[in-house]
């Protein structure tokens, strides 16, 4: 579900939520990680010869770089994400594909749709509306997990996977900053935007529905898309998709891919470059943590701040 609320006077922003459509809705330094000290101790025990008192090329800068090198491992170690995960590499985008197909596209773009069969009704009062939301986005988050965890190797639990990413390491620094960044980047995009393609006055319509209902409808809105979106997308893009991709490609290309996946992921060309910029800032953030809670807070803060926007309209 992808509903709009405005960071400017003229031009709606993107609240990061899957979209449902439907009949019935219109820093510091890290220690190395044992993977990779088990795979500097296998370098080591090589037949190769070497001096010890003659520096490896590999950490000793040439005279003539400039510090090119030093500045390019220090971007290269930015990431602290293990390589080691439960899926084959060579799967990984089928995986994703049978999820996008088989998950996400007929349970958030279709649900509701269902529900208003169901429920024998032409269209879902505002409470049924998100309340039909929230179990829609439970749903598909609990049989994506059983889809990675079907398709795992033999002998990982994705379960115990997940939960290694929900760490209590300093996280709060760069959920600050990465935070603040986003929103400087969301309002430079969507000041372009207004002079490139004009401005837009209306918000999403089902969004205006919910927000001028009841209270409960109220609290079950911010609860949806402050807790339970930002879940399900953290746990699919960033643990899963992100996390995947950097264990067979350089870190910062597995953020822009993800970053895709998760921007077509929402159907809304509109706000797709800030679609875009979320994911980018939300991937980097984990990548630098190692931890969800980070990007879930980024990614919850920004939807409660357009969701204030657009109540207080």
């Amino acid at each position: 579900m992808l509903l709009v609320a405005a960071t400017a006077p003229s031009r709606p922003l993107p609240l990061v939520v899957g979209r449902s459509r439907g009949r019935g809705a219109p820093p510091g330094i890290r220690t190395a990680k044992p993977e990779a000290l088990t795979e500097l101790q296998l370098r080591s025990s090589s037949p190769t010869l070497s001096c010890a008192c003659s520096p490896s090329p590999s950490s000793s800068p040439s005279p003539g770089d400039g510090g090119k090198g030093s500045a390019r491992n220090l971007f290269d170690d930015f990431s602290v994400l293990s390589p080691v995960v439960p899926w084959e590499a060579d799967d990984i985008w089928r995986i994703y594909a049978g999820y996008f197909f088989v998950l996400h596209i007929p349970l958030s773009f279709g649900g509701l749709g269902v529900v208003a069969k169901v429920l024998k009704c032409s269209s879902l009062d505002p409470l049924t509306t998100v309340i039909s939301t929230v179990l829609l986005q439970l749903v598909e988050l609990s049989l994506a997990l059983a889809l990675l965890q079907y398709v795992a190797m033999p002998g990982n639990d994705v379960q115990a996977f997940f939960a290694s990413k929900v760490s209590t390491r300093n996280w709060v620094k760069e959920t600050v900053i990465g935070f603040a960044v986003l929103m400087i980047l969301v309002w430079i995009t969507s000041i372009l935007a207004d002079k490139l393609v004009g401005s837009e006055d209306a918000y999403d319509p089902v969004l205006e529905g919910i927000l001028s209902d009841s209270p409960t409808s109220k609290l079950v809105c911010f609860f949806l898309y402050c807790v339970i979106a930002p879940l399900s997308e953290e746990t699919i893009y960033r643990g899963f998709l992100l996390t995947a991709l950097s264990s067979s490609m350089k870190w910062r290309d597995a953020v822009v891919m993800s970053s895709l996946a998760f921007t077509v992921a929402h159907l809304s060309g509109e706000s797709s470059i800030q679609l875009f910029v979320i994911g980018c800032i939300t991937g980097l953030t984990y990548c630098r943590t190692g931890t969800l809670v980070a990007s879930f807070a980024i990614h919850s803060l920004y939807n409660a701040v357009t969701m204030y926007m657009a109540l207080a309209s």
